[in-house]
């Protein structure tokens, strides 16, 4: 391990601890992620999701950071997409229920998606958080993927600058130029069915004010997964 890491490490701990040791600090936490869902899913993405492309870096070259990698514009771009993440859990996680009573699934709530919101397990919210997680990935998550490969493309091309990420972006020439043979092949038939599918179907039989900070923790396992899997191949 090297200075680098011990760094890194002590920094998540010092962030995180307080909200382990300290009652108040963790309600303060609660109490403002209930009254702004959208703020705090642009704060948690940013953070998270960007330490997930970061560390991914880590793991594929041995270093957090490198010319051109652009933090800001990448934290930017995550914060965004995690208020975009949280718009469709509210979209999926209300309607999906509703189109499984249109279906005829009887529920025992007036309001068919509540039945996420009960505590325990039961084989109707297991149905109920699929067909959430179904709709969620197959009409959604192919144009969030797409999207976000393009603003990735853009902060490449820009060199990773916050002033260069501010400029038009180029969509017809990002599209023309991205691999979309391997974001068919391996984003899209691969880690949607293996990996999100299930993950997300986990997620919403969670309580509702821990998914998006579970969705934000899925996108650095999936960086590292996706990492370590970058490196099998070179090998």
């Amino acid at each position: 391990m090297k200075k680098n890491d011990l760094l890194v490490l002590g920094v998540i701990i010092l962030l995180f601890l307080p909200f382990f040791l300290f009652t108040p600090v963790f309600m303060v936490y609660r109490d403002f992620n209930a009254g702004h869902g959208y703020v705090m899913s642009f704060v948690k993405f940013a953070i998270l999701a960007t330490f997930g492309e970061c560390l991914g870096l880590r793991i594929r070259t041995g270093n957090y950071l490198k010319p051109g990698f652009g933090l800001i514009p990448r934290a930017l771009v995550w914060g965004f997409l995690g208020i975009v993440i949280k718009t469709g859990f509210v979209i999926f996680g209300e309607g999906a229920p509703v189109m499984l009573k249109s279906f005829g699934v009887v529920f025992p709530t007036a309001n068919p998606a509540d039945i996420l919101r009960l505590p325990g397990f039961t084989m109707l919210k297991l149905l109920s958080a699929f067909s959430v997680s179904v709709t969620l990935n197959l009409l959604f998550a192919p144009v969030f993927m797409a999207f976000h490969r393009i603003t990735d493309m853009h902060i490449l091309h820009t060199s990773g600058t916050i002033k260069g990420f501010f400029t038009p972006v180029k969509v017809g020439q990002y599209v023309r130029d991205a691999d979309w043979s391997t974001f068919w092949n391996f984003v899209l038939k691969r880690t949607i069915p293996l990996f999100w599918i299930p993950a997300h179907t986990l997620n919403f039989m969670l309580p509702e004010g821990y998914r998006i900070l579970v969705a934000a923790l899925y996108s650095v396992v999936l960086g590292i997964l996706l990492s370590l899997a970058a490196l099998k191949e070179k090998k």
